[in-house]
């Protein structure tokens, strides 16, 4: 007898469920493709957030073997769709949605009451998402609850550099961070915390925070901020470290 499978853990429900071509007429009933929610998630830990594999197997509370096995089949279906054009629908599968502190901190918490909280961070200069996190001198910090947010408040780090922000930040409570230029040291600290990255931000806190909320942030999970000897009168914010690649 077959031994039931363990239900993996996921931080995140697709915003969108069902995909079709252009050519494709929605309101017909089409023998389409489906992709779980657990392989979902992966695509989302993997490609999109570009944890490792190992990575994503702690988050989903599973193997290693587990995570490549829902990853190649996700890969393969997505290619499907790609390639032949037929409906995609996300949903089903065997997964329960994961509950701080040792499940995901990454996308908010439940309480008693089964209302969901989470605390957004920005790195925050004069109103406008500051583009290097490791000279962040202020972050701007939202309360959220059920996708509104409900207080906000400007916080100092004290002098803190890039090695000690990622732990104030998780002593904060933040699940989520909006920034501008960070580097790879800054990545994995936040990573290991817990906290949800989303780099390459620009423009005024308040309104990225919303689109956050929306589901339509802009920003770019490339974006990296390596010069972290800068010399005087070199900042980060002067050769737009939020939108491409410093040197």
């Amino acid at each position: 007898m077959a031994r039931p499978s363990k239900p993996r853990k996921v931080c995140r429900m697709p915003i969108c469920t069902h995909f079709y071509s252009k050519e494709h007429d929605s309101s017909v009933q089409h023998q389409g493709l489906q992709l779980s929610i657990e392989e979902y998630e992966v695509i989302r830990l993997l490609d999109y957030q570009g944890l490792t594999q190992q990575e994503a197997a702690v988050w989903m509370g599973t193997g290693r073997t587990t995570i490549q096995a829902l990853y190649t089949q996700a890969r393969r279906k997505l290619a499907r769709f790609l390639v032949e054009g037929s409906s995609l629908t996300i949903g089903g599968g065997s997964y329960q949605i994961c509950s701080p502190p040792k499940g995901c901190l990454r996308n908010g918490n439940h309480n008693r009451k089964g209302e969901y909280f989470m605390k957004i961070a920005v790195t925050y200069e004069n109103g406008q998402v500051f583009q290097h996190f490791g000279h962040t001198s202020q972050f701007k910090v939202y309360e959220v609850e059920n996708g509104n947010v409900v207080s906000s408040e400007i916080v100092d780090t004290n002098g803190q550099g890039h090695g000690a922000l990622a732990g104030f930040l998780m002593n904060g409570g933040v699940n989520v961070l909006i920034c501008g230029g960070i580097g790879g040291g800054a990545r994995n600290a936040l990573a290991e915390a817990g906290i949800e990255l989303y780099p390459g931000a620009t423009g005024d806190a308040d309104a990225q925070v919303e689109s956050f909320l929306k589901g339509q942030l802009v920003y770019d999970p490339d974006t990296v901020c390596s010069h972290h000897s800068h010399e005087e009168g070199h900042e980060c914010g002067n050769h737009g470290c939020g939108s491409e690649k410093c040197h």
